[in-house]
């Protein structure tokens, strides 16, 4: 019997954290495209701030900083 393909727990967090962040950037003012433009631009910065602990909302701001 072959085993099924499960999605990586911490993969599936940081997508999930990911457009959380995303959803912040357009409630900032930004498009969705432009949100995830800038995600997919900065996703070595993102997954750091993700592994750093930071919240949704504490990344949302340092990128529009």
């Amino acid at each position: 019997m072959a085993k099924k393909d499960l999605p990586d727990p911490d993969e599936v967090a940081l997508i999930e954290w990911c457009i959380q962040v995303e959803g912040l950037l357009v409630a900032a003012g930004a498009t969705l495209r432009e949100a995830q433009d800038y995600i997919d631009e900065n996703a070595e910065w993102f997954t750091d701030l993700f592994y750093d602990g930071l919240t949704p909302e504490e990344a949302a701001k340092e990128a529009l900083n």
